[in-house]
């Protein structure tokens, strides 16, 4: 299995690179709790269609290095520009689902968009979900810790009793099976309670709306009007509003998990978007 080594700390991360070396470039950034193996509705059939989609797992989850420090956002979007000089991307479409997408922020603006062409966040907590000064109708700081601590206290419970919520299984047409949502249950309980203790931290406090204005690439906005863990006006709406060259596609009764319920959908916005 390909790894590379961080440029933050040489932990080793694994990555995957599939389809036509020559082909458009997507790069993919996971959620919080799951590998590269969470896009397998994307990468698959739009490699098997001449894209080159690559993406790695964050440290502490999938196949990475486990450790304890890094989960800062610097380092994260250090990480991520990291796999893009290793193999030497250019004019790539990053792609970020919720956690993802404020790591391509920090990652853009404190490495410029030279290698990037386009952004989408797809499910995106960009520009963060917590109450602040300038988000006041941003979610309780404490209610989010108490969800934290429930987590930390049973892990296993925590994902179990919200994977339903996750995919929205509830609206119509979100048929995905008992199996499926317990494989991706145990996917995320693959990633290592200090990992996910640390980027339940980060999300309890990210913020990065001074910096969404600052991106000067296209942004595709995508994203569930039953997304129960990215509220769609605290996340989707602000972001679009926030960037200048930015398009907002709302899937109706898609939830968090719209890149397995919405995938086809998804996929075709995606080549559209990417060329």
């Amino acid at each position: 299995m390909p790894y590379f080594a961080s440029p933050v700390d040489a932990a080793r991360l694994h990555y995957v690179d599939y389809g036509p070396a020559d082909g458009p470039v997507l790069c993919f950034v996971n959620s919080a709790y799951i590998g590269t193996e969470m896009w397998e509705f994307q990468m698959l059939p739009l490699a098997a269609e001449g894209y080159r989609c690559v993406g790695f797992d964050r440290r502490g989850h999938g196949r990475s290095e486990d450790t304890w420090s890094g989960f800062d956002l610097d380092s994260l979007a250090d990480d991520l520009h990291g796999l893009l000089e290793l193999l030497d991307l250019r004019e790539v479409t990053l792609v970020g689902h919720s956690m993802g997408s404020v790591e391509i922020v920090r990652c853009l603006t404190r490495h410029g968009a030279g290698r990037v062409a386009r952004v989408a966040f797809v499910g995106g907590i960009a520009p963060g979900v917590v109450r602040l000064a300038d988000n006041p109708d941003g979610l309780d700081p404490d209610l989010v810790r108490g969800v934290n601590e429930q987590c930390r206290r049973d892990r296993a419970a925590f994902f179990a009793a919200g994977v339903d919520a996750f995919f929205a299984v509830d609206r119509p047409g979100n048929d995905v099976s008992t199996s499926y949502r317990q494989y991706v249950v145990d996917r995320a309980l693959i990633s290592t309670a200090r990992s996910t203790a640390a980027v339940q931290a980060l999300v309890a406090i990210v913020d990065v709306a001074p910096e969404l204005p600052k991106l000067d690439v296209p942004l595709l906005v995508v994203h569930g009007t039953h997304d129960t863990s990215a509220p769609l006006e605290l996340t989707a709406h602000r972001a679009a509003r926030l960037v200048p060259d930015a398009t907002l596609k709302v899937y109706d009764d898609a939830g968090h998990g719209l890149f397995v319920t919405h995938a086809d959908q998804l996929n075709a916005d995606l080549r559209e978007f990417a060329g």
